[in-house]
């Protein structure tokens, strides 16, 4: 239950906040330490979105603020469900492509700027040239 104040005999209940969700001053972009990053949408920051190696190293988790949203097996196995944290559409499509664009950076042994140089690249070629890197 969200707490209401008294404002002057009015109820205002404060802002619902999701899980994850920051507010930022810049509109779109996506910010990346390291393994992990925020995608920045209409000045709310959603994240951390992040990896995490499996227990026996052949696969990797796929991690949104924490809790496991999907799975890479293979390259021919990846589980990945987002709709649980109703995340806008289009933080969904600019996660995938940054996600795939760091799983393959890391497989193929790419150094981070090769690894940035990619997101920008794919965020690019998809239309989304609006989340830039920050």
């Amino acid at each position: 239950m969200i707490p209401v104040r008294q404002l002057s005999g009015v109820s205002v209940s404060p802002p619902r906040r999701l899980s994850g969700v920051v507010p930022v001053t810049v509109n779109h972009g996506v910010q990346i330490d390291g393994s992990r990053f925020w995608v920045i949408h209409r000045r709310r920051r959603y994240g951390p979105f992040d990896y995490e190696w499996s227990s026996d190293f052949r696969g990797v988790e796929l991690l949104y603020d924490g809790k496991k949203f999907g799975e890479y097996c293979s390259a021919d196995e990846l589980f990945a469900d987002l709709k649980p944290f109703g995340l806008p559409m289009s933080v969904v499509s600019v996660t995938s492509i940054v996600m795939g664009c760091v799983l393959f950076g890391i497989f193929r042994g790419l150094r981070e700027p090769e690894r940035r140089e990619l997101v920008e690249l794919c965020l690019h070629e998809h239309g989304f040239d609006r989340f830039s890197l920050s």
